[in-house]
Parts: C-alpha cells; sequence; structure tokens
C-alpha cells in the first residue's frame, strides 16, 4: 500500500519538474504532448487509485448478484424439471386412470341397459296381462249385455207374436187346457 502512494506522489511530481527545466531547445510542441502525457497518466493513475475501491466492490457485489440470481435461476430451473416431471406422472396416470374410469361407465352402462330391458320386460308382461284381464272383463259384460239384449227382444218378439196369434177363442182355449192339467196333477197329488 505504502509503495502503490510513493508511485502516485512520483506520477503527481513528475509534471512539475520536467516544466520548471526550461530548456529552449526543445520545442514547445515536444513540451505540450510530454505534459499532455504525463498528465493523462496522473489522471489516469489518480482515478485508479481513487476509484480501485469502490469500483472493485461494486464489481465484486455485482458479481456476487450474478452468481447469486445464477444459483436461483438453477433452483427455479430444477424446481421447474421436477414440477414437470410430476405433472407427466399425473398426466399418465390420468390417461390410465381415464381409460379405467371409461371402462367401467361401459360396464355399468351395459349393466344398467340389461336392467332397464329387463324392467321392459317385465312392465309389457305386466301390461299384457293387465290388457288380457280387461279384455276378458270387457268381453264377459258385453256377453252378458248382448244375451240380455237377445233375451229381451226374444221376450218382445214372442210377446208380438203371441199377441197376433192369441185371439181371444184362443186365449179361452188355452185357459181351459191349463184348467184340465192343473186339475189332473191335482188328483194325482192326492192319490199319490
Amino acid at each position: 500500500m505504502v509503495r502503490r502512494k510513493q508511485i502516485i506522489l512520483v506520477l503527481l511530481l513528475v509534471p512539475f519538474f520536467i516544466f520548471m527545466v526550461s530548456d529552449e531547445e526543445h520545442s514547445s510542441g515536444f513540451k505540450d504532448f510530454l505534459g499532455k502525457t504525463i498528465n493523462f497518466f496522473v489522471l489516469i493513475g489518480a482515478l485508479i487509485y481513487f476509484l480501485s475501491k469502490p469500483l472493485r466492490s461494486l464489481l465484486e457485489k455485482r458479481a456476487t448478484e450474478i452468481e447469486h440470481s445464477m444459483k436461483e435461476a438453477e433452483d427455479s430451473r430444477s424446481e421447474a424439471e421436477e414440477r414437470l416431471r410430476v405433472v407427466r406422472e399425473r398426466l399418465s396416470g390420468l390417461e390410465e386412470e381415464a381409460a379405467q374410469i371409461k371402462r367401467e361407465a361401459e360396464i355399468e352402462g351395459q349393466k344398467e341397459k340389461e336392467r332397464i330391458q329387463e324392467l321392459a320386460r317385465s312392465e309389457a308382461e305386466r301390461l299384457k296381462l293387465f290388457a288380457r284381464q280387461e279384455i276378458e272383463v270387457y268381453t264377459n259384460a258385453s256377453i252378458k249385455e248382448l244375451r240380455e239384449h237377445t233375451a229381451e227382444l226374444a221376450t218382445k218378439l214372442a210377446q208380438e207374436r203371441i199377441r197376433k196369434k192369441l185371439t181371444p177363442e184362443n186365449q179361452s182355449l188355452l185357459l181351459d187346457k191349463s184348467i184340465e192339467r192343473f186339475e189332473k196333477l191335482y188328483e194325482k197329488s192326492d192319490s199319490g
């Protein structure tokens, strides 16, 4: 550190000594050039001296930040790769699970279809039986009604025929025959 200070001090004092020597032999162009060059190096030396620590600490800090950022990026990348692997495993598991669910749904659908078909068959049989019973009831009722109507018509027809054929003479003859039959019947019941 001391050596550095000595070098800087020498660099700062050299221009003063050069310009103190006044030689008319040298041209002022060379002196100007030499003075500017020395001033340039002195300025660079002073800048390096005064800015080296802050610049070094700034660069070290920036390097540390970059390393930290790179480490975080690597960690994030590793995390992302792990998440991607997990997601891919899940996806492959989901595809298999979806296929299994589809197979189970198809089986359940087939069972439900068979159950509905069986239920429909039994309901159809029940409706057929009910329809047969209802037809039988209506048929029997219709037959009974038809018989009653036929009997009524036959009775009316017989009454009309009897009225047409039954004259007062025939009526008295029929009454006489009926009385005779009752008498015979009465006599048989008394004797027997």
